[in-house]
């Protein structure tokens, strides 16, 4: 089996891949058709309600976060996890009731975006430390990186069936045909066999334990970096829902199959990322620092495409440099922590990561409104341009970094750390 795909040798990850796909697949349908009934259906092309329904569906991750991260390592994460799995597929059964009845308002999309929101804070960091179940050790950044590959999978097929779902039924039937996707990873969950899996001792009951896990992450100036880095993009950078539904509806003048489109497009090259970050071993920072680099420039180019057949094109190695960027994060962060703390530091990675989102939505929805799509996309460009390279400054006056280009020889670019914190010595020689 190709190195790429080695953690499908285990049965128990083999399961939760494909359920995983078609859930994933179902999500990104669901993501479309939301934005579309906010912003063709519920509103005027307002991309303010747009914001404020993504923030509210992102605003739980920064209050709930560390108690979320907390349940992850206390209670057996296969059981959380079919909880969690359960209630997202009830609320989208619920609003796809809702639309189909015809009564749908705009402050009940936000209710339900509110609801979902809840549900995903406790379901997030268990989802990302249950794959290091499902694996062994030393297959884990393989195995983070096939499962953003699943989900990028989905994100390329997704927004396309969506597309072409709204325009034949409405909005309504792809909410409750994502409520059905639920169970497939229900029942893959169900069907594991506990024997073959990599479980740990939950983590006991104790006082400070959420104080406990804040103080570790303050402790991994690696950690910190990349979370800050994260931060920042995903506040202004990773509004592709907001500001695709915007180019596509307002400065291309498209429908919702175009919107989908552009969805299905910015996942190629996602896909494309994930998979080549499945191949790597040792994912390290400065891959992070080095993919937001190329983010910046990626979509500052996508913002300045003149035609609608441009754009699309432009959206491929946005794509790329974004998945690249968040699994060498997630997969550094995961890889290098303590698994008795791994669920409570990815709540505080999940919770800076999407938690950013609402702080960040409703203002590029209002640049998107009062200055138009495009400054919308190149703000996200401009911000993360300057934290790439604040975190470079820092790294290279705290780390005392030496950099070195070769052109005739390999590894072409050489980083070596003369010196780090007492603290991260043994994860600065990993980043």
């Amino acid at each position: 089996m190709s190195a790429t795909f080695t953690s499908l040798r285990y049965p128990n990850y083999r399961l939760w891949f494909g359920a995983a796909l078609v859930a994933n697949i179902g999500t990104w349908m669901q993501r479309v058709a939301q934005d579309w009934l906010v912003l063709t259906v519920l509103t005027d092309d307002s991309g303010v309600a747009l914001g404020i329904t993504t923030a509210l569906q992102f605003l739980p991750m920064l209050l709930l976060g560390p108690w979320a991260g907390l349940l992850a390592d206390r209670l057996p994460r296969r059981r959380l996890l079919m909880v969690t799995q359960g209630a997202m597929g009830v609320l989208a059964l619920g609003l796809g009731a809702l639309v189909l009845s015809g009564h749908a308002q705009l402050w009940q999309v936000y209710a339900f975006a509110l609801g979902l929101g809840v549900v995903t804070a406790f379901d997030n960091p268990v989802r990302q430390t249950f794959v290091a179940e499902l694996v062994p050790p030393e297959r884990l950044a393989n195995a983070v990186g096939l499962n953003s590959a699943s989900f990028n999978a989905a994100r390329l097929v997704g927004p396309g069936v969506a597309g072409l779902l709204i325009a034949a039924v409405g909005t309504g039937w792809v909410f409750v045909i994502n409520g059905v996707t639920f169970a497939a990873t229900i029942a893959a969950v169900a069907l594991m066999k506990a024997e073959a899996t990599w479980s740990r001792e939950p983590t006991p009951r104790g006082k400070g334990q959420i104080r406990e896990g804040l103080r570790y992450v303050r402790g991994r100036s690696d950690i910190v970096v990349i979370m800050v880095v994260l931060a920042v993009v995903s506040m202004f950078g990773l509004n592709f829902q907001l500001t695709s539904a915007m180019m596509a509806r307002v400065e291309f003048e498209r429908g919702a199959g175009e919107f989908g489109l552009l969805g299905s497009v910015l996942a190629i090259g996602s896909l494309t990322g994930a998979l080549l970050a499945a191949r790597r071993d040792r994912p390290r920072v400065r891959l992070v620092i080095g993919s937001a680099f190329a983010f910046a420039v990626a979509t500052a180019v996508m913002a300045l495409m003149p035609t609608f057949p441009a754009f699309v094109v432009a959206c491929v190695p946005v794509g790329l440099a974004s998945l690249t960027m968040m699994t060498a994060a997630n997969s550094t962060i995961q890889t290098s922590t303590d698994p008795a703390m791994r669920g409570r530091v990815m709540a505080l990675y999940m919770m800076v990561f999407l938690g950013a989102t609402p702080i960040g939505s409703p203002i590029v929805g209002w640049v998107g409104e009062t200055f138009g799509p495009r400054w919308a996309i190149l703000i996200g460009s401009i911000a993360t341009l300057l934290v790439a390279l604040g975190a470079t400054a820092w790294a290279v006056r705290n780390w005392r970094l030496r950099v070195r280009y070769r052109l005739l020889r390999r590894p072409h670019l050489e980083v070596v750390y003369l010196e780090a914190p007492a603290v991260d010595q043994d994860h600065a020689r990993a980043a």
